[in-house]
């Protein structure tokens, strides 16, 4: 893999308390753009085509997944961060719960790939990416694909029970 494109690990969401006090709130992102809206939108479609092949349900586009991971993913590419932990020192289950939704699951994020076809690959070949798709517990799902100044794409894909 070259170092254009990055994979984080997934991160798989474990039972803690976590106190709302600790972690102030996601990045707020600007609308999408045209072109984020369709990436976004064929992340989605890919990531179902996964899905369903392997015999789970296709996830249902949630709003407010949509808006946590837009958050997350604007955060990076404006800081230069590629990271699980966001602004603050946040994890993504206080951002999906901030966002509104009460349920996450799991993150997949990525940076550097040039189309939804790509950054779909990349997470089916890494395990803990493929888990996180392919867990048919999942039920919604949100992506953020948000560009830097330069250009790159940084990505997040947010599951929900």
């Amino acid at each position: 893999m070259s170092s254009f494109r990055r994979i984080a690990l997934a991160a798989v969401i474990v039972p803690v308390a976590i106190g709302a006090a600790a972690f102030a709130s996601p990045a707020v992102a600007a609308p999408a753009r045209a072109s984020e809206q369709s990436l976004q939108a064929d992340i989605v479609r890919l990531t179902n085509a996964q899905r369903t092949a392997k015999g789970c349900s296709a996830a249902t586009v949630n709003a407010q997944l949509t808006a946590a991971a837009r958050g997350h993913s604007s955060w990076m590419a404006q800081t230069g961060t590629f990271s699980h932990t966001g602004r603050d020192g946040s994890r993504f289950t206080t951002r999906v719960k901030d966002a509104g939704y009460a349920r996450p699951s799991s993150e997949n994020i990525a940076m550097g790939y040039r189309s939804a076809s790509e950054v779909v690959n990349g997470w089916m070949k890494s395990s803990g990416h493929r888990a996180n798709i392919l867990n048919c517990k999942s039920k919604t799902i949100g992506v953020g694909a948000v560009y830097n100044a330069k250009g790159t794409a940084y990505y997040t894909q947010v599951f929900g029970f």
